[in-house]
């Protein structure tokens, strides 16, 4: 979200006497990143957004790193040990590592950045991550006891994101109007505008690289920008005349284009979590309403605007978690209202919307069925316009104020929409707990955005959070994906993918657990 001013873009540039040898990696230039998505902050304790991932997973490190799923390994922390009752860890930390700022990585920074989430003043949006968490004790300077107040599953899992991940206790000390992004990781922080760009530079002492990484010591890359445009046509026009070396989200219609054009590539990875969808307001107004919300699924053919909209590009959604997800439930897509839009008319005749206006809308004693589903700039617009022209089909109106970030979230906050869209990226289940349960709405921290509450639900999802047995865990979740989609708390519609296009000349990219290009093993030959 935010107002996008496309920043000059800057070309590649190479140190003399650095060109590539039989693929060996170049050391030096400038990676141009195009991405589509603003954020609001740089502080990953903060903002679950997209792009601030992307971007600040080059500037912190993490304790440990997600290999595979549910598979951990060391990364700032050497090793761990997990208490009998699921309660305590205590990990044993990297000597010698250094913050950006100079200040030591001890076992106190582990603790400072822990504290600094859950801490109301930071006001996170990832307080789920930690939501368990009572406290860190200092052993000694490379030795850290975390301590939980009940047993949490995914907690290493949680760990391994940039949202958790570490930051420098002195940069966290400082008023929040001074704050900058310090970490350990291979790249420091330069300068940043919110609506132009973000820039950082190679931390040439870099030695903390994860398990798993193709090289160690610094980056190959001297530096890397990230320029917001969130024009598609010019994110990938920047991108065939050379002037960027990778864009995020290249436009669905381009991607056999570019994949077979000479000099250029197209990396994809399938996106674990809560997939692209529609989140219906159950709390408030006419999407209080389980006919309304039913009638809402059964009216929007997702399979033709995916297919049209996306050139087969996105994979439809029928369950609410992509296929990627650990505990992801195929038959939940029976308790989805699949594309019908005479069950649509039923379901609204039988809610007392048997009128229809002029304009072919329908009414009820005098209202006009009307839901608004507010949109900003960098928002995704072709899906909702293919909506709006199926609702329109069965008499219902939706409407798309166009608003800024400010009244985004004071809208996210207020709970004052009918329909919000959007994706969660995780590669547990425990997603949906910051989906659907009835304490994480946005305005405490959390992204149900459907504000659904629901003891059952809460019930469900708790035992899925607190049993270390897989089956317990897999039928809790298969519940939930069910319950969310009977109830029309939530409309799929496709499993969201990360489409980073780039010219040839881009190697090393790698893939996070979820889908997060990685930047530290890669380089440019040209």
């Amino acid at each position: 979200m935010g107002v996008a001013l496309i920043a000059p873009l800057a070309a590649c540039t190479s140190s003399p006497g650095t060109e590539p040898t039989d693929g060996e990696p170049v050391k030096g230039g400038t990676l141009t990143y195009l991405i589509n998505q603003a954020t609001i902050t740089l502080d990953p304790a903060v903002s679950p957004g997209n792009a601030t991932a992307l971007m600040t997973r080059n500037i912190f490190d993490s304790l440990v790193v997600q290999t595979e799923p549910g598979t951990f390994k060391p990364w700032l922390a050497t090793s761990w040990t997990i208490s009998e009752d699921g309660t305590v860890y205590t990990f044993e930390l990297k000597d010698g590592v250094k913050f950006h700022d100079g200040t030591p990585f001890t076992a106190e920074a582990v603790k400072a950045a822990l504290d600094h989430i859950v801490d109301p003043e930071t006001k996170s949006q990832n307080t789920i991550l930690l939501g368990i968490y009572d406290h860190s004790r200092v052993i000694d300077d490379l030795t850290v006891e975390v301590t939980l107040s009940q047993p949490f599953r995914p907690f290493l899992e949680t760990l391994s994101g940039t949202e958790l991940a570490i930051q420098s206790p002195a940069q966290l000390a400082l008023p929040a109007a001074d704050y900058k992004p310090v970490g350990t990781g291979p790249f420091s922080y330069v300068s940043w505008d919110q609506q132009k760009m973000l820039v950082l530079d190679r931390n040439p002492d870099y030695s903390s690289p994860p398990t798993g990484a193709a090289h160690e010591g610094p980056a190959y890359l001297e530096q890397l920008r990230f320029d917001l445009v969130t024009e598609d046509a010019t994110r990938y026009g920047a991108l065939t005349n050379g002037e960027a070396q990778a864009i995020a989200a290249v436009p669905a219609a381009d991607v056999e284009t570019l994949t077979s054009t000479a000099g250029f590539q197209v990396l994809t990875a399938s996106v674990p979590g809560v997939n692209y969808s529609l989140f219906f307001n159950s709390s408030r107004g006419l999407t209080s309403g389980l006919r309304i919300r039913q009638a809402l699924q059964a009216a929007t053919d997702v399979p033709a605007i995916v297919k049209n909209v996306y050139f087969g590009t996105y994979e439809v959604a029928t369950n609410v978690l992509g296929p990627a997800t650990a505990s992801y439930d195929a038959s939940a897509a029976n308790s989805l209202q699949g594309y019908d839009p005479d069950k649509a008319v039923h379901l609204l005749e039988e809610a007392g919307w048997t009128e229809t206006n002029a304009d072919g809308y329908r009414t009820k004693d005098g209202q006009e069925l009307e839901l608004v589903w507010p949109s900003y700039l960098g928002a995704n617009t072709i899906v909702p316009e293919a909506v709006q022209a199926d609702a329109k089909k069965v008499g219902i109106k939706i409407t798309r104020p166009n608003v800024d970030v400010a009244t985004v979230i004071s809208r996210l906050e207020s709970g004052d929409y009918d329909i919000m869209d959007g994706n969660i990226s995780r590669s547990d289940p425990d997603v949906l707990r910051d989906a659907f349960n009835s304490e994480r709405s946005y305005a405490v921290g959390g992204w149900n955005l459907s504000r659904v509450n629901s003891d059952e639900l809460d019930q469900w999802l708790d035992a899925g959070l607190t049993t270390n047995d897989q089956d317990v865990a897999d039928k809790s979740y298969a519940q939930v994906q069910k319950k969310v989609l009977a109830d029309a708390h939530v409309l799929p519609i496709f499993v969201y993918q990360y489409i980073l296009g780039a010219s040839d000349a881009l190697h090393g990219v790698t893939f996070g657990a979820t889908a997060q290009p990685l930047l530290y093993d890669a380089w440019l030959s040209e």
